[in-house]
């Protein structure tokens, strides 16, 4: 059901870095990404997908992990991702690029739910240092990194309390709590 994809769809942040993720799946996401609606069908994204150990590393170093974990540095070695997909924006002056980026963003990472992977979508990174290792030309702008492999993170959805805050936090068995607002906030207004 398209509502359990979604709930195992979170952001994961840890991963069993020793279970590989093959070039092919990383092809089969991409293959879903091409099939999603593109602003004026103009497909201006582009993907560099990485499995390989020295580039995944490099990948890596230029990624911001977990803005509101103040305490924590990003995954261990043993808890980094298997492999990558780097989104690149061909038309980064075109503003509705951004909805096409979302939208296959969020799409490879349902796929990569229904193959029991996890991943994260991260936007806080060193574009040009990123830019630099794989050799990319000026107009390609780096938009987005996805984070891919077995998730070895319990990462559970709590419902925002009133005046609560919507920063996620760990406990100390390391959970991972993702706070959501209820529908009754979302919802402004039901005309029926």
């Amino acid at each position: 059901m398209l509502k359990d994809l979604v709930q195992a769809s979170r952001s994961y942040r840890r991963f069993d870095h020793h279970a590989p993720v093959s070039i092919n799946t990383l092809e089969e996401l991409v293959g879903l990404a091409r099939l999603c609606p593109s602003a004026a069908n103009r497909q201006p994204l582009r993907f560099i997908l990485s499995t390989a150990a020295a580039d995944n590393e490099a990948i890596f170093a230029c990624l911001k992990w977990a803005a509101y974990l103040t305490d924590w540095d990003g995954p261990a070695p043993a808890e980094r991702p298997s492999a990558y997909i780097v989104m690149i924006n061909t038309a980064k002056e075109w503003e509705f690029a951004k909805f096409d980026l979302g939208i296959m963003a969020q799409t490879m990472l349902l796929g990569a739910a229904e193959k029991g992977l996890g991943g994260c979508m991260i936007g806080a990174l060193n574009r040009e240092k990123l830019r630099a290792h794989f050799s990319l030309q000026p107009e390609m702008d780096v938009s987005l990194v996805l984070a891919l492999g077995k998730p070895v993170e319990d990462v559970r959805i709590v419902d925002v309390q009133e005046g609560g805050s919507i920063r996620y936090y760990r406990d100390d068995a390391g959970v991972h709590y993702v706070p959501k607002r209820g529908l009754a906030e979302l919802i402004l207004d039901k005309r029926c």
